[in-house]
């Protein structure tokens, strides 16, 4: 059954206020561990009350992706909105519109260059020191069919590993890089400069929520190689590091592609997707060229890992 959360109710004579007398949002899940569609809202209002907006972050929390319809709303609003979360954040390499900063424009047609960021599975801005938070993504164009992007549950990743290795990678840190990822395409001289404007970041390989309190398997296609693997219980021999720390890392790596912790979403113009980035990892996937695809982004700034 669908989860409906509603505001009290007030009675007359008491003035009317914002949020008063508005359809109670539902939320519908879309699979039995992450994802549900949220409807009865719309998110200009949210991003002007506080009500509103408090029972969609409490739905984020729960679900870890929260999809929309029919959000036929400006720039400006999508910016408010997403901006209730926190401060927004640019993208060192696609940039944000210059008259609504923070927003993302991800526009696909027949003229963009070939690349492959977005259909790895992956978690937002981990190559920074403080990760996003979260992001606000809107459809403007979609393909009549395919471009759907699929998001993971990361906190159930860890929750169904093995214990031998829970127990193997507690307290392990992993480097993620730029440079490796969206700077390996670049010129040399180029790359280098990225990468001094954003230096490897070092995280847990398993953080907890600060929210939530849930443990989190944080390791994503923008991580390099763990930091302090080499240790006498991990390394007898050399064999034992290279390559068995990469085969461990991989592992992990890995476990983004289990359907069970999955949920897809399939786009029209107007939806929205609300996503809780410490928890989750995300596919973007390119299976519809020659169609055109149009999105807008606004990526919140996150904390530090921990």
């Amino acid at each position: 059954m669908p989860d409906i959360l509603s505001s009290s109710p007030r009675h007359a004579p008491a003035p009317v206020r914002p949020g008063a007398f508005r359809t109670a949002i539902e939320a519908e899940p879309l699979t039995c561990t992450i994802g549900a569609e949220i409807t009865g809202v719309n998110l200009a209002d949210a991003a002007r009350d506080d009500e509103l907006f408090a029972e969609i972050k409490s739905l984020l929390l729960r679900y870890k992706v929260l999809f929309l319809r029919d959000q036929d709303i400006s720039r400006a609003d999508h910016v408010a909105f997403a901006s209730r979360f926190g401060p927004l954040e640019d993208h060192p390499v696609a940039g944000s519109d210059p008259d609504h900063p923070g927003l993302v424009r991800i526009y696909k047609d027949l003229d963009s260059p070939p690349e492959h960021y977005e259909n790895a599975l992956h978690t937002d801005g981990t190559w920074r020191v403080n990760p996003s938070m979260g992001a606000v993504l809107r459809c403007i164009e979609s393909p009549p069919v395919g471009g759907d992007t699929i998001w993971v549950d990361m906190a159930e990743a860890y929750r169904r590993l093995p214990d031998h290795i829970k127990t193997r990678i507690e307290g392990l840190r992993a480097r993620h890089s730029i440079e490796a990822t969206f700077g390996a395409v670049l010129p040399e001289e180029q790359r280098h400069t990225l990468k001094e404007r954003f230096p490897d970041a070092e995280h847990p390989v398993v953080r907890t929520h600060p929210e939530t309190g849930e443990k989190i398997l944080f390791v994503n296609a923008f991580a390099t190689h763990f930091v302090n693997y080499h240790t006498p219980e991990n390394v007898r021999f050399g064999q034992d590091y290279a390559p068995g720390a990469s085969h461990l890392l991989s592992y992990l790596i890995s476990q983004a592609a289990i359907p069970e912790y999955q949920v897809r979403w399939r786009w029209s113009p107007n939806s929205v997707a609300i996503w809780d980035n410490r928890s989750t990892q995300h596919y973007a996937v390119q299976d519809y060229w020659p169609a055109v695809r149009k999105m807008e982004r606004a990526g919140i700034v996150g904390d530090r890992p921990f």
